[in-house]
């Protein structure tokens, strides 16, 4: 299970499918991002599971560049 994660092609395609879906009209962590940035206000549990959820691939993306850029 953990070789998955130091896996490029996984992380990339989580990256591009979980990160970013929904696609339209935004990306939605990137609307989650805004929200957070123009204060976080009304955000709900709900809300920020929906963070933690599109936004882990990429800390797994930045975690394999940093790790690749040290070795």
């Amino acid at each position: 299970m953990l070789a998955i994660l130091n896996d490029w092609k996984f992380v990339v395609a989580a990256c591009l499918l979980l990160g970013l879906a929904p696609f339209y009209p935004e990306p939605h962590l990137w609307g989650k991002i805004r929200w957070l940035a123009g204060g976080g206000q009304g955000m709900q549990p709900l809300d920020w599971f929906d963070l933690f959820w599109h936004g882990w691939p990429w800390v797994l993306l930045l975690r394999l560049l940093v790790r690749t850029t040290l070795k």
